[in-house]
């Protein structure tokens, strides 16, 4: 057995932090001196702890490594990594869309851009005839994927779509997961539904709010904003329905983000 300083030293892990995996459930010492009350280890514990560090530096949390430590097996552990792995891309790429719009920002300030204007309009929509996907999807940016899937159905089934495509998303408020979106591509005739993808006559909205958005899918926020600020000034208007989208130019015609065209719409009714 050895003393908590020794265990320390010989493992190069600190006693601090021995009794924090004590205290946390993770290591208990292997035995208590009843005269001493000294922490005691044994090498056999050395594995464990080791397994502990391994995780811990991957980024695994107390009650995760807990969780692993109790299920220890190789086909456990690996699909644990993988979800690790997936979580970590995540992170990365929500800092990395964080560092792009502080660029952005900085870019905007330099240029004396801050405040992007946007024109509102009011207009009719008519009811479309069209062959639509509708998905509940983890996020918004799974949005291409169900693009992706229709393009790819349309191919294989000899489908002729409208390039004039649009979406309607039909939450009534913002979604950070689980976002139900419909994706709509005009036809010039009716088919037979298949696989979930449907032919359908879309509603007509006799007042329509829109605001074109140009540049990158960031500017987008700023719309709603200009929109919210709008109704506000027009509170004659009120908001009614699922608001629709329709990337004019992006990423399959566009290189440049900074040159993409979005509509953003939002029905309305008229309350006085």
């Amino acid at each position: 057995m050895f003393k908590i300083g020794e265990f320390s030293k010989l493992t190069q892990v600190s006693i601090r932090m021995l009794r924090y995996y004590d205290e946390m459930g993770l290591l208990k010492p292997a035995e208590i001196d009843k005269f001493t009350n000294y922490r005691l280890y044994s090498t056999e514990q050395i594995s464990a702890l080791n397994k502990i560090i391994f995780l811990r530096d991957l980024g695994f949390n107390v009650y995760e490594i807990a969780t692993a430590l109790n299920h220890w097996d190789n086909k456990y552990i690996i699909s644990q990594l993988e979800n690790k792995r997936l979580e970590i891309e995540n992170m990365i790429k929500s800092e990395q869309d964080k560092l792009l719009k502080i660029e952005l920002a900085k870019k905007d300030i330099q240029q004396e851009k801050i405040a992007i204007h946007y024109n509102v309009s009011i207009k009719s929509i008519p009811s479309y005839q069209v062959f639509s996907l509708r998905r509940t999807v983890p996020d918004y940016y799974a949005e291409g994927q169900l693009w992706k899937e229709m393009s790819d159905f349309a191919n294989e089934n000899s489908i002729p779509i409208s390039s004039n495509t649009f979406t309607i998303y039909h939450d009534t408020d913002y979604r950070e997961k689980d976002v139900d979106i419909e994706i709509c591509a005009p036809v010039a005739r009716m088919g037979e539904n298949t696989n979930g993808f449907i032919y359908r006559i879309t509603e007509p909205v006799p007042i329509m709010a829109c605001t074109m958005v140009y540049g990158r899918f960031e500017n987008i926020l700023g719309a709603y904003l200009a929109l919210a600020k709008w109704l506000q000034e027009h509170n004659q208007y009120r908001m009614t329905g699922q608001s629709r989208q329709i990337v004019h130019r992006g990423p399959w015609n566009e290189e440049d983000p900074d040159k993409y065209l979005t509509e953003i719409q939002i029905p309305l009714i008229k309350i006085y």
